[in-house]
């Protein structure tokens, strides 16, 4: 099957979402990332169904996703991808990772590239599934959630969740 098969097939899919936010200086309230991930999901017709403030602590983020990983077919993580000490969410969803997905993080930078410069391979965004269902995690700033989402993940969020179902 090719992949307008798979999208066909796929058709109008909705997934169940959980977004996380990893911060150590956000609130509720200045967590922007975290508003415009929910605004734009929910726009395409997806139900967010939990948003969590996590700190920057590897442990607390892997035990979030994994938690949310028990109800969401898409788990997304806002921040923590670059190269800083404090920027652990890639190691904590990728420990979870049954398949890694590197084209997203790849198409990614290659956006990214065009908007920031040479400053797009400091990221390190990634997509994976774990037991079907998907993990995604990306840059901290709202500019980088909606490359994210507007340009790849929600173009192809039913196409993925179907594949990784195994429905072909």
């Amino acid at each position: 099957m090719g992949v307008r098969d798979h999208k066909k097939h796929a058709g109008d899919l909705r997934a169940t979402c959980a977004v996380i936010t990893t911060s150590d200086t956000r609130t509720e309230r200045t967590d922007e990332s975290g508003r415009v991930a929910t605004e734009l999901l929910e726009c395409a017709g997806h139900r967010v169904t939990s948003r969590d403030l996590i700190p920057n602590n590897l442990a607390k983020i892997r035990a979030a996703i994994r938690r949310r990983l028990k109800s969401a077919d898409l788990v997304l993580v806002t921040g923590g991808t670059g190269a800083g000490p404090k920027d652990v969410s890639i190691q904590a969803a990728t420990s979870l990772f049954d398949r890694e997905l590197p084209g997203f993080g790849e198409l990614f930078r290659m956006l990214s590239y065009d908007e920031i410069g040479s400053a797009a391979m400091l990221s390190r965004a990634a997509l994976g599934l774990v037991k079907g269902r998907a993990v995604c995690v990306t840059p901290g700033s709202p500019k980088a959630v909606r490359l994210a989402l507007e340009k790849l993940l929600i173009p192809e969020l039913a196409h993925l969740l179907f594949q990784s179902r195994g429905t072909e």
